[in-house]
């Protein structure tokens, strides 16, 4: 196709592209994250009945299991930046199918924790590769005038994800088992998303003879391209201000609530206290995160009218207010619950991306926002985890656990107001503060990572000789320190260069 007519065509192929990675979202993050919940109970109950968990060690099991594909998921994507920059984009989601439906048949035949936790690493791997970053490169390639537009039409695949995979996994689990339901549903990957991306991606314009956007890109004079290319900080400046670790821990706090509701909610409503059916309860599933795709394309069009904090702290605020529904949670708050969390988990999760850019520039976003997607992924991670621990402790009620959630929402609260109250000191350089604060994010691994390396021992030595829990905690702070040191002083350098 000849590139000059590309003004006049009637439809622009780059849609296409959008399509399919609205596509690789419901499929990726509703297999990995949104809906595999669904799951969860059926596959407890095979876990305790064969004798492989203690009914009273059960939680714990599903409050680590999402931690590690959270986890994986997080720490691969500077991973999955750095491949992209080796293989093309459409490599890079092949491989992540072939992951993504590995690790559902895996699960499918899982008879043991060790299992469930290799399942889960593999869905979380599987997101490197064809989640978030992976398409939102892409479209970047296609779009350029219209980039935004493009990519708020992709983000919303992460929640309809969560909106569909509950409404086709739960039928095909009460008619078929949970076992072949999953075999079933990832033929999804298998017969769809993945001839989708063999056949239908392509990782330029340029390589069916198009321009971004269809037509000629933005003109630009020089001076004004590397004016935008470096306006705001560099990485090391960022984590050098105490806005940089505030920003962080609000977004680990935030997403601490996001992941536990998206992931352990389910089991909650099916609890004696609330009695939900499994339907019932992935109907609550899919209804969050129905509310969700509102709430990103409300609070996205409200940030391109008014402040971007302003309008997070509004978002915030009622987020905290939605989780104050759980101190009364019964079978009819939990709907109130559902439509206000919901509407404004996604406001965040929007807002958190835009944010990076108000508050630190476009200089080095990327690599900033691959800094906070670390620290917000142990928040999320820590969350699950915590809770299955504090519902184990409480014989399978997660009252008290989701408490918890009310409490970190309140503490995201107030840091939303802290980052509106001190937005304009942000650049106030503290170079100790990566040496503080690394160190604590590598305990916190080492607090998930234990119990996954005690298990792996139990079963491979047999019996419980090996405390792992100790020891990884100790190992992960002294890599952080490591790490926060190492910041610190390239930091220092940058800052007196």
């Amino acid at each position: 196709m000849d590139a000059g007519n590309t003004k006049n065509s009637l439809f622009f192929y780059g849609w296409i592209i959008v399509a399919i990675c609205v596509l690789a979202l419901i499929v990726s993050n509703g297999l990995s994250i949104g809906g595999i919940p669904v799951f969860y109970k059926f596959v407890q109950g095979d876990l305790v009945n064969s004798g492989s968990v203690p009914q009273d060690k059960i939680q714990s099991v599903y409050g680590l299991a999402p931690a590690l594909t959270f986890l994986l998921a997080g720490f691969l994507s500077p991973v999955a930046g750095f491949l992209l920059q080796k293989f093309n984009a459409r490599t890079m989601m092949l491989i992540g199918c072939v992951i993504l439906g590995a690790g559902l048949i895996i699960y499918s035949q899982s008879t043991t924790p060790i299992l469930v936790y290799l399942a889960h690493a593999l869905l979380g791997t599987s997101l490197g590769f064809v989640g978030v970053l992976v398409s939102t490169v892409l479209v970047s390639n296609w779009f350029v005038k219209k980039r935004g537009q493009a990519l708020g039409i992709v983000l919303t695949g992460t929640s309809f994800g969560g909106v569909l995979i509950p409404q086709i996994a739960t039928p095909l689990i009460q008619a078929y088992g949970w076992r072949t339901a999953m075999i079933l549903i990832s033929l999804i990957i298998w017969l769809i998303l993945l001839p989708a991306v063999v056949f239908l991606v392509k990782n330029r314009p340029s390589e069916i003879g198009l321009l971004p956007d269809g037509e000629e890109p933005i003109e630009t004079t020089e001076n004004e391209a590397k004016v935008a290319a470096n306006s705001g900080m560099s990485l090391a400046e960022a984590i050098a201000t105490p806005m940089f670790w505030v920003f962080s821990f609000c977004a680990a706090f935030i997403f601490y609530a996001i992941f536990v509701v998206s992931q352990q909610l389910n089991l909650y409503l099916q609890t004696p206290k609330i009695g939900f059916t499994p339907q019932q309860a992935s109907n609550v599933q899919s209804l969050l995160f129905a509310l969700s795709v509102v709430g990103k394309f409300l609070f996205g069009w409200l940030s391109d009218r008014f402040a971007g904090n302003r309008v997070m702290l509004i978002s915030a605020s009622t987020m905290f207010l939605a989780t104050l529904f759980f101190l009364y949670f019964n079978s009819t708050t939990v709907y109130i619950f559902a439509i206000l969390f919901g509407m404004n988990y996604g406001g965040t999760f929007v807002l958190l991306q835009l944010l990076v850019a108000d508050y630190f520039g476009t200089k080095e976003y990327g690599k900033i926002l691959g800094a906070v997607t670390v620290v917000e992924t142990v928040g999320g991670a820590l969350g699950t985890f915590l809770t299955g621990k504090i519902a184990d402790a409480n014989g399978g009620d997660y009252t008290q656990a989701f408490y918890g959630v009310t409490i970190v929402v309140g503490i995201a609260f107030v840091l939303v107001i802290l980052l509106n109250l001190f937005l304009n000191q942000i650049r106030r350089p503290f170079w100790l503060l990566p040496i503080i604060f690394t160190p604590i994010i590598g305990a916190l691994v080492g607090v998930i990572g234990g119990p996954v390396f005690n298990e792996v021992a139990r079963v491979v030595f047999g019996g419980n000789i090996f405390n792992l829990v100790l020891p990884t905690i100790i190992i992960g702070l002294l890599i952080g320190l490591v790490v926060g040191i190492w910041s610190g002083l390239s930091v220092k350098k940058t800052l007196t260069a």
